[in-house]
């Protein structure tokens, strides 16, 4: 099901979605690599790095009655979770590729 729905989600992004997407793909942001909208458990994530156990989320308000619930359950599976608006993608992209790369030089959660 959740595959399903994730296979849904890339084909209709939206723009700060794409706009990161961009940024991340094909190893650009320190030469990690990145899945877009990938089921993980019941849930589908917007971005996704094994390497790092990193979730980012792009969110526009859609997730906000879940959000709670599904930050515990994803953290609980040993994942770090950060989550960034539609509006700060769009309009300070440069600033959110540095929270990120921060997040993946970290490491993964211990």
């Amino acid at each position: 099901m959740a595959s399903l729905i994730a296979r849904r989600l890339r084909r209709t992004p939206t723009d700060a979605e794409m706009r990161l997407w961009w940024r991340l793909r094909h190893k650009q942001l320190g030469g990690f690599r990145f899945r877009r909208q990938h089921p993980l458990g019941r849930y589908v994530v917007d971005f996704f790095c094994a390497e790092a156990r990193l979730i980012v989320e792009v969110d526009g308000g859609q997730h906000a009655d879940e959000s709670d619930t599904r930050a515990r359950w994803i953290e609980a599976q040993g994942y770090r979770l950060i989550r960034f608006w539609n509006n700060d993608v769009l309009g300070n992209t440069e600033g959110v590729l540095l929270e990120i790369l921060r997040a993946l030089r970290a490491g993964p959660p211990t």
